[in-house]
């Protein structure tokens, strides 16, 4: 059964400075950090769990963790300033590039297709307005 990935704004307050330190890390492998205690992670409800497990492991009683899962309606209502859109568009998605043999007919339709590469022929030769450069 596949699930859907939905954004999960995660906040947490930590107060020994090395337990600061790996919650800081291993949350910047899950998502992208908004605010200094605050990361947006998009993940799908087993991706969460396993993020909550790691997190137990690193945080002890005195920490405090939050993690707020946002449906799509409420993450494209979120007011940002000085912040990265986004909230409201899925996370890219990329393709692996294994050899000439792998290499797609057609781009995917969330990607951008590549640019052409001119040619030097192309291109008009350099002037000074009365001698070539």
């Amino acid at each position: 059964m596949h699930e859907t990935k939905r954004w999960r704004l995660v906040c947490y307050d930590v107060r020994d400075p090395k337990r600061y330190r790996k919650t800081h890390k291993l949350l910047k492998g899950y998502g992208e950090p908004v605010q200094f205690s605050i990361f947006r992670c998009r993940l799908d409800d087993r991706g969460a769990a396993e993020l909550r497990f790691e997190l137990a492991r690193v945080l002890s009683e005195e920490d405090s963790l939050l993690i707020l899962d946002l449906c799509p309606r409420c993450a494209g209502r979120v007011i940002s300033c000085n912040h990265k859109a986004g909230w409201d568009q899925p996370a890219p998605t990329f393709a692996l590039a294994l050899g000439p043999q792998t290499k797609p007919d057609h781009p995917p339709a969330d990607q951008a297709p590549a640019r052409a590469k001119a040619s030097t022929a192309d291109i008009p030769p350099a002037t000074d307005g009365d001698h070539d450069l």
